[in-house]
């Protein structure tokens, strides 16, 4: 049997983009080999967010290479889409495909091992206006399953590389959606995080249908316990969106909405579409109707031009709309980008320090929003045994706002819904002991199974 091992760099879509080109494989017969060990193929999803993210995917091509010199080699996602000549020029290399028309890829590859002559599939990228369909109808070792909804961007934000290599924003089918729904439900799955490269853009280029809409009739799906949205930009939480998720327990009580930056020259700069008042009015209007739930973003720290000032303004007003947790990033040059070429770069000292500032912050606000639900039995969905010596017998999963719990719990549990008390408030880990009845029945009807 023919074996393909994968590697993949960067976000949730493109696990979600190697898991669907790992079904054409798995439907042909093939068997998945670890990528430390020796295989017939070798497939590496790759990153192209920073210019770094470029150099971790051609130290993992020159990797697999190595593994076995005889491997066919074949080099997808955002890097690939943006430069693939770049990566045809590492020797060893055998086909480039980019992030469409992965469906070609195992016909590429057996094409390959006939000829053995370097192939370089990648479209343009900005041409392409439908929705690649790639089903996933389960994924190995995951108890939440991530659903593509949407691709591609059409915001082209000053630090982004993106739109370039997803293209522009294409929606998937709606009944498209449901069909692979409804087949992750079958799976087993009591959780789907709904994701894209700007997710809740869905439905902007399909006539007389929106997010909204989606979600109404994703809340329908039988079995369906839960239903997280990875990311929404604030101005897309609009209030027929905020009824929609108050109509159904179905919707997780956590919305990350980026911010990226708290001031608004530095907003502009970034080409982002609001003001921070903008912002904070969105987020006012959410807790209004859901005052429980979760609220994380992305901060970018150090963007050209920021001073201390700016940052410190920026500091005030996170501090002030209280996130759940913060996802802090120093800006980092992405050549190609409109900000790579900006003046006034800031040192990269200052961005350190501003980065452990607003670290702290988070740290401070994550416990803060915590202790709120300390003596609460919340729904918590087990994902693995807890790691190290103190870890045994330990389950660790998150509940629907988003907080990781670790509790003394049957590892059955892993992937069924556990009603769980938080006994502690923790940083990145909360603590928590089972919760009575509701538990045996659900052990009961695991071992019925």
């Amino acid at each position: 049997m023919p074996t393909v091992a994968f590697h993949t760099l960067g976000c949730k879509v493109n696990f979600y983009d190697t898991e669907a080109i790992w079904q054409l494989f798995k439907n042909d017969g093939w068997e998945q080999a670890d990528f430390e060990t020796t295989a017939d193929v070798y497939v590496i999803n790759t990153c192209t967010v920073t210019n770094t993210g470029d150099k971790k995917s051609r130290q993992i091509i020159r990797r697999a290479i190595r593994r076995n010199p005889e491997a066919v080699i074949a080099v997808t996602g955002c890097y690939a889409q943006t430069s693939p000549a770049e990566i045809l020029a590492i020797p060893g290399v055998d086909l480039v495909i980019g992030t469409q028309g992965r469906d070609a890829i195992l016909d590429l590859v057996k094409q390959v091992q006939a000829d053995r002559q370097p192939i370089n599939a990648v479209r343009n990228i900005m041409k392409t206006r439908q929705f690649e369909e790639l089903d996933v109808p389960d994924f190995a070792e995951r108890t939440r399953a991530f659903l593509k909804i949407q691709e591609g961007c059409n915001n082209f934000c000053t630090f982004c590389i993106i739109p370039w290599s997803r293209g522009l924003l294409r929606s998937r089918a709606p009944e498209s959606v449901m069909k692979q729904a409804r087949m992750l439900v079958d799976a087993g799955y009591k959780e789907i995080v709904l994701t894209g490269i700007h997710t809740a853009g869905y439905g902007e280029d399909l006539e007389g249908y929106n997010f909204a809409a989606l979600l109404r009739v994703l809340a329908k799906v039988e079995g369906l316990k839960r239903i997280r949205i990875s990311s929404i930009e604030a101005s897309q939480i609009t209030d027929e969106v905020i009824d929609v998720m108050m109509s159904s327990d179905k919707f997780c009580r956590h919305l990350h909405v980026p911010l990226q930056a708290g001031d608004d020259t530095v907003l502009k700069r970034m080409r982002r579409k609001y003001t921070t008042a903008e912002y904070a009015e969105r987020i006012a209007r959410i807790r209004e109707r859901w005052p429980e739930v979760a609220i994380t973003t992305d901060v970018i720290v150090g963007f050209p031009g920021e001073t201390e000032e700016q940052f410190e303004a920026g500091y005030r007003f996170m501090k002030d709309i209280g996130f759940s947790e913060m996802h802090v990033f120093p800006y980092s040059k992405r050549t190609g980008t409109p900000a790579a070429r900006m003046e006034d770069q800031v040192d990269e000292d200052i961005k350190n320090e501003r980065v452990h500032k607003l670290i702290d912050l988070s740290e401070e606000m994550q416990l803060a929003y915590a202790e709120r639900f300390v003596g609460q039995v919340l729904e918590v969905i087990p994902e693995r045994e807890a790691k190290g010596a103190e870890g045994r017998g330990l389950l660790s999963g998150y509940t629907d706002n988003y907080l990781q719990v670790v509790f003394p719990g049957n590892e059955e549990l892993i992937g069924q819904v556990a009603r769980v008390r938080v006994t502690e408030a923790g940083v990145n880990e909360c603590k928590g002991e089972l919760s009575g009845g509701a538990n045996r029945n659900v052990l009961s009807a695991v071992a019925s199974v």
